[in-house]
């Protein structure tokens, strides 16, 4: 539908059409030039006007739908909230329990952000540069995780940049556990696929099935590649995800178990990471 600036500046160009009808040609044409020049810009100005409109409308939420959306972004913080008071008051129980047990209370982590800003082209798969060294506090096998999970571990430190050898790597062994089940193994490399790791040293018989979850369990790995289930840490803090299990398979005449295991970070697309000191 027009609008009253389209129906004045067509009343106008009528106007001058009747009188351009009674002027000589060449007249007429001059006078069509002029006119087409000034007219124009003014039918611009009033379609951009109107796009704009259009845009601003289409980008605009209704007052119902915002006032919705706040009220879900409230609810969700109240629930967030209810959680960390559950989680604080279960940190607090732990930390008396384990007072009482005589264990060490647990460390909390620090946390230093890095961004990958290299890769090594003889082990791409497998080492990666980040930007972060000795002067942020890096220090030679502390883990580098993301918030999906376990990436690897710092391997050689610099003044501003530092080495990462990632999971799956000969140099990046991992005490781990499956978490249904507290099944002790060593995660190590597979070498078909980069995605993928092998957790092996599972107990023959043991309820290890696709689907589970492995995370680091914190014990130390001594010579041998052994796991040493006295131990209380390790190089990686227990709990943090490493991946999910994809089958298992008995090996070593039948001895013990093993189980391949698809890892929960991408390795081949990161980018920002997280390096933990413990």
């Amino acid at each position: 539908m027009l609008r009253k600036p389209q129906y004045i500046a067509l009343g106008i160009v009528a106007l001058v059409g009747l009188i351009l009808l009674s002027l000589p040609e060449s007249a007429a044409n001059r006078v069509k030039l002029a006119l087409t020049a000034l007219f124009l810009p003014l039918f611009g100005l009033t379609e951009s006007t109107q796009s704009a409109a259009r845009r601003v409308g289409n980008s605009v939420v209704p007052r119902e739908d915002l006032v919705r959306e706040l009220e879900q972004l409230r609810a969700e913080k109240q629930k967030l909230e209810f959680s960390n008071a559950q989680l604080q008051e279960a940190a607090r129980e732990n930390d008396g329990l384990r007072k009482q047990a005589g264990f060490p209370a647990r460390v909390q982590w620090k946390l230093k952000p890095a961004r990958v800003i290299a890769r090594d082209p003889a082990n791409w798969w497998r080492t990666v540069f980040i930007d972060a060294g000795s002067k942020d506090g890096v220090r030679v096998d502390m883990p580098v995780i993301t918030p999906d999970g376990l990436a690897g571990r710092v391997s050689t430190v610099g003044a501003t940049r530092s080495q990462v050898v990632l999971l799956g790597d000969q140099n990046c062994r991992v005490a781990a556990r499956v978490k249904e089940t507290a099944e002790n193994g060593v995660v190590m490399p597979y070498a078909a696929d980069p995605a993928i790791v092998t957790l092996t040293y599972l107990s023959r018989g043991t309820p290890v099935k696709a689907g589970q979850s492995i995370v680091t369990s914190g014990l130390e790995l001594k010579p041998g590649n052994k796991v040493d289930t006295s131990g209380l840490g390790g190089v990686f803090p227990a709990g943090i995800r490493v991946g999910e299990i994809l089958d298992v398979r008995n090996v070593g005449f039948g001895l013990y178990q093993e189980a391949r295991v698809k890892l929960a970070v991408n390795l081949n697309s990161l980018d920002h990471v997280w390096v933990v000191a413990q």
